[in-house]
């Protein structure tokens, strides 16, 4: 049934999406000859004929970027931002087009206005029929009906997921494996037995997440759901190990996953990112002067040591590096290698005054000229701790395949100073290999934001 539901949802995706990109054009020409009012170049029929144009132009672009795909695991943002990609490039190419075809008479404003009722009225009404969608699952109604093959530690981990978020609307019937037992789920036979348990539940999906051991059975079970025509999904048992967005190379016809390739690794990303730091820096560095000055001040006259306090980190590569602060501790023989904490007896009253606005971070901007640090990163760890927590910790040295940042999407969730360190590397591996040059932009003006907050809190 929901595979009859899912065509028929398509098409009507599919036509009101061309009728709204109509409609879309006709509004803006309204708004540019008759909100603004203009001379009509050429008569109105040639505006139909681009509206027409920009249909079959748009619903093309829309497919190609996966649009009109199953969206039940794909978030609304990411959904959003690939519209947005699509209607950006659609409207360059309609101005492309009057200009090569020389339609100078027509107005290309009537595309500027195109292109903001297309944006507002399309990406509502994905937001409408996420929401009435939604509403359905949770009601059990457009529910994708799921066969699970396998009870391994990656298949509980599936189960748990799509239990704690309804509105994705799975529902797994039940699992096949050669051990019962699992009282999660019903047993519904045994992997010989598979190809039987798909012509009596049929379900939509078939996803398969066996142990290890199990290995070897994979075959059969891919002949099975291929044999009945049933789609499957397969979650590896080294499923904890994949980035979020797994690369895959090609060799010879031999797919290869790339468990370690991030967006950074591309020298046109590295490049942008190092020109926003350097044009960031310099910025930040002439903004905040002053009050660098007046931190500076404040350190000499708090207690006896140096204004900048230099302690070795490690960077990207596993490189050392000194950063610096402004120091905030009086000058003690643990000051290269003990943690600190809120309720540090070695911070000085002006110290913690300044570490509660960052103020003390200020000077890092100097490292991100020198190429050590960047604006947006992992905050980088002391020696010491590195080789503590790359011992206790999985995944902890990817964190080092990036330049280190002044905040970064840890520190905008609250995790910073006497905090997990686990959690910490989660949300730094979720960066590193999310990167974009906009998620850089939206952590700093989070960190703006916070640090306003705190402010007004400390007022």
């Amino acid at each position: 049934m929901i595979k009859e539901n899912q065509r028929l949802l398509n098409q009507l995706h599919v036509l009101s999406d061309g009728l709204l990109v109509f409609f879309s054009m006709m509004v803006a020409y309204w708004i540019r000859f008759y909100v603004f009012t203009g001379i009509e170049g050429v008569p109105f029929a040639w505006y139909i004929r681009l509206a027409a144009v920009a249909v079959a132009l748009c619903l093309l672009s829309y497919a190609m970027v996966g649009l009109y795909s199953s969206y039940r695991s794909i978030r609304f943002h990411r959904e959003a931002a690939r519209f947005l990609c699509a209607n950006v490039l659609d409207t360059i190419c309609l101005m492309a087009g009057l200009f090569v075809f020389r339609l100078e008479h027509m107005s290309r404003w009537t595309l500027v206005f195109f292109f903001l009722v297309s944006s507002f009225l399309l990406l509502g009404k994905r937001a409408a029929m996420r929401l009435v969608l939604r509403r359905c699952r949770r009601m059990g109604y457009n529910q994708k009906h799921v066969v699970l093959v396998g009870r391994g530690p990656m298949a509980e981990k599936y189960l748990y997921k799509i239990r704690r978020d309804k509105n994705l609307g799975f529902r797994v019937d039940g699992y096949v494996a050669d051990e019962d037992g699992w009282k999660a789920l019903p047993c519904l036979g045994t992997y010989s037995q598979l190809e039987r348990v798909l012509d009596t539940y049929t379900p939509d999906e078939v996803v398969v997440a066996i142990a290890a051991q199990d290995e070897e059975k994979m075959p059969k079970i891919i002949a099975a759901c291929e044999k009945t025509g049933t789609k499957v999904s397969v979650i590896p048992f080294y499923a904890a190990y994949i980035p979020s967005n797994p690369q895959v190379d090609n060799i010879d016809g031999l797919p290869m996953i790339n468990l370690r390739r991030i967006p950074l690794d591309n020298i046109g990303n590295a490049f942008v990112k190092r020109v926003f730091d350097i044009m960031g820096a310099l910025v930040l560095i002439v903004v905040t002067s002053p009050l660098m000055l007046m931190a500076a001040v404040g350190v000499k006259l708090s207690s006896p040591g140096p204004i900048i306090f230099r302690q070795l980190r490690v960077g990207k590569d596993k490189k050392e590096f000194y950063m610096y602060k402004f120091r905030s501790m009086r000058v003690n023989a643990r000051e290269q290698s003990g943690w600190s904490t809120n309720e540090d007896p070695r911070k000085t009253a002006f110290g913690s005054f300044i570490r509660k606005c960052s103020i003390d971070e200020l000077p890092q901007f100097f490292n991100v000229l020198k190429g050590d640090m960047s604006l947006v990163g992992p905050r980088p760890e002391v020696p010491h701790y590195v080789g503590q927590f790359k011992e206790e910790i999985p995944r902890y040295m990817v964190k080092h395949q990036v330049r280190p940042g002044i905040t970064g999407w840890a520190q905008v969730n609250g995790l910073r100073g006497d905090t997990s360190i686990r959690d910490r590397i989660e949300h730094d591996l979720y960066y590193i290999e999310n990167w974009n040059i906009l998620f850089d932009v939206k952590i700093l003006l989070m960190t703006l934001f916070k640090a306003v907050n705190k402010e007004k809190l400390n007022v």
